[in-house]
């Protein structure tokens, strides 16, 4: 049987260390829908799916490679 996980979520500062962009990229992405939009988790916190930045990261290699 296999064990279902729980969707881990992401902080700022993960999701910078993972991606090559800076703070303010991210936010200008997410506006123009480029970048996975962040959920949020109180009147001054957001965090992102950590399995929607894997599948950004892999978008970007994928891209890369063409």
């Amino acid at each position: 049987m296999q064990q279902k996980t729980s969707p881990r979520l992401l902080r700022l500062n993960s999701v910078l260390q993972r991606t090559p962009i800076s703070k303010s990229e991210i936010y200008r992405r997410v506006r123009a829908g480029t970048f996975p939009a962040p959920i949020r988790l109180g009147a001054r916190a957001v965090a992102w799916l950590e399995s929607d930045i894997d599948q950004y990261i892999q978008k970007l290699a994928q891209e890369s490679a063409k």
